[in-house]
């Protein structure tokens, strides 16, 4: 079920409903939203949900066997869990492609018989990630084990982030499922102008960028020089429209049910080098891989070609999170070549402050660094894109010029006209509310200038947004 369809349009008020009707009983309305879940990642494929439950019940199994464990068997029964899970992972999502690239060197490619062809489950490595950081905080001591299945599923797989985030702490999800929720008026209108505010991002900016983006890349042999650049400077802004597009729709609805889920994306594109971009980009996962991998690896406490090394692992990993394609693992290593002069350098932490905090436009070094950082994640979505290695450099030669000329696609004729202006109204307001949580969290007093907006937007979706259900980039990981 998408966000943005008929469906979702349906299911979620009558959640909503049922869901504070059922108020004061706090196993009841955790029993019911984790039924609404599954019916909500059902409408995908039923046969997952098997595959949520065994990774569910692993998990809170695990973490009672770790607590009641001591010296190593609580090692023992981490690691049986982890290696459970990583192996389920890796069976959906990577067997196939290690196979065939093992097939590719070794038998010229004959691997029919060696291909299981299976279907990757909507959202797998969310929540596969969800519950393996609860193993090992309950293995740290960080985080004391419940004993209530029911809000432990419920954490797993609350719908508003189970197909592609914000990647949840148990430290943070879990007690929320434990304590009794009242509604709050204030907290439930804040969840619906975040939702407003994806929605726009989703079905305005990202979905007309892709019209454009995918006409190109589908037949860039055909298209001229600007037509590609023009192309892979909106796939940026597409996924970024897109992925940040989801997770303030997952927020907002979140807290329609009292519940509060972490910032995923900070303003990234107003970032002055690739450092600052990565702390504000996908913030839960580059957390995720912080805490889990690359502190555990060493971090940046061993020596500085120590930390090098750590970094590029936690990159290449990252580019393997996203896909299992040689093109991911490009991305990740290219970004992990622009993460090497800050380190050796030591200012891979420079910008820890949002860009201009006290004035309303950036100087021009700021505005230098922000483009220039921009540009260079440019280029890295290009091999994101891209579906081989060989399309990516062929691809990026032509951008360069070193191609026959082709047809020049502008992208604001036709069904491409409101690009432009979307672009331009998104930027605009998330510039002058960079300071916020979300645009709207800071509102007019002019109760009608408050309507104004919300009207006003709520026009533009209507009737700019397309008429088919366009999914979101991220359920493909």
């Amino acid at each position: 079920m998408l966000f943005n369809s008929l469906h979702f349009a349906l299911f979620l008020p009558v959640v909503f409903a049922v869901y504070w009707l059922l108020r004061p009983s706090l196993r009841s309305q955790n029993l019911f939203i984790l039924s609404a879940s599954c019916f909500f990642y059902a409408c995908w494929d039923p046969r997952f949900l098997l595959l949520i439950a065994f990774t569910s019940l692993a998990s809170y199994l695990s973490g009672l066997a770790i607590h009641r464990s001591s010296g190593q068997g609580r090692r023992w029964f981490l690691w049986a869990n982890v290696s459970v899970n990583l192996l389920i992972l890796c069976l959906f999502k990577y067997y196939d492609f290690f196979a065939q690239s093992f097939a590719d060197l070794f038998l010229g490619g004959r691997s029919d018989h060696m291909l299981l062809h299976l279907v990757l489950p909507v959202g797998i490595s969310f929540y596969t990630f969800q519950a393996l950081s609860y193993s090992i905080d309950v293995y740290r001591r960080s985080v004391t084990p419940t004993r209530d299945p029911v809000a432990f599923f419920a954490y797993v797989s609350f719908f508003p982030q189970l197909v592609a985030g914000p990647i949840e702490r148990a430290s943070s999800l879990l007690p929320q499922f434990l304590a009794p929720r009242s509604f709050s008026y204030p907290l439930a209108v804040q969840g619906l102008r975040q939702m407003l505010w994806g929605f726009f991002k989703k079905m305005v900016v990202a979905d007309s960028c892709a019209l454009y983006v995918d006409s190109v890349f589908s037949s860039y042999s055909d298209c001229s020089a600007p037509s590609l650049i023009i192309a892979s400077l909106l796939f940026s802004i597409q996924i970024y429209a897109d992925f940040s597009g989801y997770s303030d729709i997952a927020i907002g609805c979140a807290k329609l049910f009292g519940i509060s889920l972490r910032r995923n994306f900070n303003v990234p594109y107003f970032s002055r080098d690739i450092a600052e971009f990565w702390r504000r980009w996908h913030i839960s996962l580059t957390s995720w891989f912080r805490d889990y991998l690359y502190i555990p690896l060493g971090g940046s406490r061993a020596c500085r070609w120590r930390s090098v090394a750590n970094t590029f692992i936690i990159f290449l990993v990252s580019g393997l999170w996203h896909g299992a394609n040689w093109t991911f693992l490009l991305w990740g290593f290219y970004h992990a070549l622009l993460f090497l002069p800050l380190i050796l350098l030591g200012r891979n932490r420079r910008h820890l402050d949002t860009v201009a905090p006290s004035r309303p436009l950036p100087s021009l070094p700021e505005l230098f660094q922000m483009l220039l950082t921009f540009l260079l994640a440019t280029l890295g979505w290009i091999f994101f894109r891209s579906p081989s290695i060989e399309f990516s450099f062929s691809y990026i030669a032509r951008m360069l010029g070193m191609g026959s000329a082709g047809q020049f696609l502008s992208p604001v004729a036709g069904d491409h006209f409101i690009i432009l202006p979307a672009i331009f109204l998104m930027f605009s307001v998330e510039w002058f509310s960079r300071h916020s949580s979300y645009p709207f969290a800071r509102q007019p007093r002019s109760r009608t200038l408050r309507w104004v907006g919300y009207m006003s937007l709520i026009f533009i979706i209507i009737a700019f947004s397309q008429t088919s259900e366009m999914p979101f980039i991220y359920f493909q990981f």
